[in-house]
């Protein structure tokens, strides 16, 4: 047995963009940012910064859409996946993406400070607990919370 499963806690870097595909189908689009510390060879502090692509399908694409804005605090948890397509230059490009199942947005007022999880147990993070508690179970769209 594998497992694909990626949960990450970070910034919105850009309002999600949503669109309709031409099959009907929800999508949106955005990015997570979230960072690291680490101490170089010399000691000092560093920081490392990464921007995760994340899309969301169906009716998280539209709780997605509806809530989150630039700045959130937010939890993602799905799982990886690379799609590749060919360019007008004829070159074959790759994208590796998050595909959002269940998204979490973090309280509000919430300091834009990123928050240093470089101690040992990770004492400084804030368990997210606001309105978008979300896990849609895409066989019975009845049981989402709003």
């Amino acid at each position: 047995m594998y497992l694909n499963k990626v949960i990450l806690i970070g910034r919105l870097a850009q309002d999600p963009e949503s669109r309709v595909t031409p099959s009907g189908q929800n999508v949106a689009n955005f990015t997570i940012v979230t960072n690291r510390y680490y101490q170089d060879k010399g000691g000092d502090r560093q920081e490392a910064t990464e921007f995760h692509k994340v899309v969301a399908w169906g009716r998280i694409a539209e709780i997605a859409s509806q809530y989150l804005q630039k700045g959130n605090l937010v939890m993602i948890e799905g799982r990886l996946q690379t799609r590749s397509w060919e360019g007008q230059d004829g070159i074959k490009r790759y994208v590796t993406e998050i595909v959002a199942e269940k998204i979490q947005l973090g309280p509000k007022g919430q300091s834009s400070t990123p928050v240093d999880t470089t101690t040992p147990k990770n004492e400084n993070i804030e368990e997210p607990v606001d309105i978008a508690d979300i896990q849609i179970d895409e066989s019975n769209e009845e049981d989402v919370p709003f």
